[in-house]
């Protein structure tokens, strides 16, 4: 006999059944990794036949690749963020940042696109490489916009700085997506960010970096200078307004 829950199931639209499939695929990889993915497992969670599952994706590779496209999709979410930031340094780091996150959050799908689709010789034929492209050119176009505007040398090449920032994103996560460690997001989006921009900076960058921290020390020791000042006037109980009291002098 057939439920009413069956029946409802059944008359779901195609493109509604096609988006459960995904995301029900995407927390199946997550939980079990690529290696051990079963589409009769999305069935079940789906709660329909493995043959539905089937009928819309017609392999286990061509579902995974929906699912990493359909991912690539989310991370292009970043690029009207890192407009909004105030300057190179923080547009640079808020990539970094993003693509670390991403990284900690999903690292089932990170490695089906790093050891599955990006060793396929017919990879830069798919649309998940276009996808890709697109993202890593927010980071070549923060570095284009910065030679133009002086702030990174002009002998800086856009193309090699991109590939040695993921180049590094990828290095110090692959223990934690081999399951052999963790990493702080923040540090390392700290780390890389200003290896990078101290490389690339012209001089005058350079300096206005260093004088702006020489700047926040003396800024930092005036403060506490002043609060001292302060506290010393209270116990004096001198007001902001009378002069400092002075010693007698012997006469």
């Amino acid at each position: 006999m057939v439920t009413r829950a069956a029946r409802k199931l059944s008359r779901l639209p195609p493109e509604d059944r096609i988006a459960e499939i995904m995301v029900a695929a995407r927390a199946v990889l997550a939980g079990k990794g690529y290696e051990n993915f079963l589409p009769a497992d999305v069935a079940a969670r789906c709660g329909v036949s493995e043959a539905t599952v089937y009928r819309y994706f017609p392999t286990k590779r061509d579902l995974l690749v929906r699912v990493a496209e359909d991912w690539f999709g989310e991370l292009l979410s970043v690029e009207p963020e890192v407009e909004q930031q105030h300057d190179v340094f923080q547009q640079l780091r808020h990539v970094i940042r993003h693509s670390l996150a991403v990284v900690r959050k999903e690292p089932s799908l990170t490695r089906f696109v790093l050891l599955e689709l990006r060793a396929d010789p017919t990879y830069r034929s798919m649309h998940i490489y276009m996808l890709n492209r697109r993202f890593t050119s927010t980071v070549s176009n923060v570095i284009k916009e910065a030679v133009l505007k002086g702030i990174f040398r002009t002998d800086v090449s856009p193309t090699l700085a991109r590939d040695m920032i993921f180049g590094c994103i990828e290095h110090q996560t692959w223990p934690y997506l081999r399951g052999q460690g963790d990493f702080s997001v923040d540090a390392v989006a700290d780390g890389i960010t200003n290896i990078i921009f101290q490389g690339l900076a012209a001089a005058p960058a350079r300096d206005r970096d260093r004088l702006g921290a020489a700047l926040g020390r003396i800024e930092a020791g005036a403060k506490a200078l002043n609060d001292e000042v302060k506290t010393l006037k209270g116990a004096l109980g001198v007001t902001a307004t009378q002069p400092h009291p002075t010693p007698d002098r012997e006469r």
